[in-house]
């Protein structure tokens, strides 16, 4: 088969959990997939020797029909892993559950074939087709694929609740088996959100890039350009830290010293500055200078407990105005009171102590949240399910009464009325059929057949269409009524009238 001479592009998929490209689908699709396997070996081993991101990478291509059914693709794969030294599992081998269908019998052979091999299998255009269920069960696949239709119909708003139903349900099918998920066609960064937040492993479209020529590839992977850490699965944590200091030289001997902790450091030169910052953004530690022009550091920072209350607050000062500063300790509005000179090791343990306090208060902040939130719905189904229990005593008090007075209307009615369970039993008697009946004996609870052979013909558990009985010396028209065509109720009404039908 003539294969197409341009070079290859390849489009990246980029894992959740760190941001950094994890893997690289080749394209075209068409043409000798050999081929293109062994361009993509080529171009692989490249980057692995140029770049050090590389080293783990693997390569998908797409699977048709024919080709997984050709004993000689299979081998020819083989031959080609084992020529460049690649690993099996750097290979991932694509496939849609059309190809599937074909001959699902000796799909299961062939992909078991290459499981044994080593290579990675993903179950391609997950929901585009049916997403049978049974086909992750069945079938060895180490990843589904969402297909980008379903991934498109997750607007920017979120607001097609279907679309997210379908996708989480899509989803949670692959989960539920152990199996890892990605997802095609990813644009936005509402769209990429959802998928981490419902566990997706690996993203790929134009939300972080196109399909592109081996040496774009090639400098992708040198630079190690990741998504935004806001998209990640696990999100790290960013420390940020306030310095308030008129001294320039004190600030930046600060930032010298705290840099390589990778904090996001803030800088302000008075408390009204200071002040101004935290009114536009949330910080974590505050370090701040005691004597300043305008605002002293204790009542900077007692302003800045009642701006930002859940901030840690530190005053760092060569001078000792042992009472202000005494005040606003006792008040709370100082965490811990340090000296200058300061010693370097203490201060950045005593940071990193503040730091661990903070983000222990920010976790039980959103423990409490989520403990809240559990207990309101907790208390709003607690509601509902009393709103309907009060319902249901509401309707079984109507029907109660409905039914006393339908036993009432048959208990006056002087044509014989005999009601039956679904067993046959006699479970209700009004005054005319006990009258006919008295001879009878003890009629209700007892078997309607046994007790009132005459009412009925040959085996059967409700009197025929028209049947005639004679009852003390008077014949009578036997009809009967199941019940339950029009409401809840169950068994048969059976009456009995003078005369023949005419």
């Amino acid at each position: 088969m003539e294969f197409d001479d341009s070079p290859p592009r390849y489009q990246p998929l980029v894992d959740l959990r760190n941001g950094a490209v994890a893997a690289v689908e080749a394209w075209p699709a068409r043409g000798d997939t050999l081929e293109l396997l062994r361009r993509s070996c080529e171009d692989r081993q490249l980057w692995q020797g140029g770049v050090l991101h590389g080293s783990d990478l693997q390569v998908a291509l797409n699977l048709s029909a024919r080709q997984l059914h050709d004993a000689r693709f299979g081998a020819g794969v083989a031959a080609l892993l084992e020529q460049y030294a690649i690993a099996p599992a750097a290979l991932t081998l694509e496939l849609d559950e059309a190809v599937l269908m074909r001959d699902p019998a000796a799909a299961g052979t062939a992909l078991a074939w290459f499981k044994q091999l080593g290579v990675s299998l993903t179950l391609d255009q997950f929901g585009a087709g049916p997403a049978c269920l049974s086909n992750l069960q069945r079938y060895p696949f180490d990843y589904i694929k969402l297909d980008s239709a379903v991934v498109r119909a997750l607007n920017d708003s979120d607001s097609d609740s279907n679309a997210a139903a379908q996708c989480q349900a899509l989803m949670a099918m692959a989960l539920h088996l152990g199996i890892r998920v990605a997802a095609d066609g990813v644009q936005t960064e509402a769209q990429c959100a959802f998928l981490r937040d419902n566990l997706c492993d690996l993203i790929q479209g134009e939300l972080y890039a196109a399909p592109l020529l081996p040496a774009d590839i090639g400098a992708l992977l040198r630079d190690d350009r990741r998504l935004p850490p806001q998209l990640l699965r696990v999100q790290a944590r960013h420390r940020s830290l306030l310095l308030v200091d008129d001294e320039v030289n004190i600030v930046s001997a600060l930032k010298r010293l705290l840099r390589p902790e990778g904090y996001q450091i803030l800088t302000a030169s008075s408390g009204e500055q200071g002040l101004e910052l935290l009114a536009q953004q949330p910080v974590d530690v505050i370090i701040s200078d005691q004597r300043m022009p305008g605002l002293s550091g204790a009542d900077f920072l007692r302003q800045a407990r009642k701006l930002r209350p859940d901030t840690i607050r530190i005053m760092l000062s060569g001078y000792t105005e042992l009472q202000s500063v005494t005040d606003a300790v006792n008040e709370g509005a100082i965490y811990k009171f340090l000296t200058k000179p300061w010693n370097d090791e203490q201060l950045r343990d005593h940071l990193r102590d503040a730091f661990r306090l903070k983000e222990i208060a920010d976790d039980n902040h959103r423990l409490n949240m989520e403990v809240r939130n559990a207990n309101h719905e907790l208390a709003s189904a607690n509601r509902r399910m009393e709103q309907l229990l009060h319902q249901m005593q509401r309707q079984i008090d109507r029907d109660e009464i409905s039914l006393g007075v339908a036993r009432e209307i048959l208990q006056q009615l002087p044509l014989p009325v005999i009601g039956m369970d679904d067993n046959g039993m006699i479970a209700f008697v009004n005054g005319a059929a006990g009258r006919l009946f008295q001879h009878a004996g003890a009629l209700l609870g007892n078997e309607a057949c046994t007790m009132l052979p005459q009412l009925f013909a040959g085996d059967g558990c409700l009197p025929p269409a028209g049947h005639l009985a004679d009852i003390g010396g008077v014949r009578y028209t036997v009809t009967a009524y199941p019940m339950g065509l029009h409401s809840a109720s169950r068994g048969s009404l059976i009456t009995l009238s003078q005369g023949a039908p005419t």
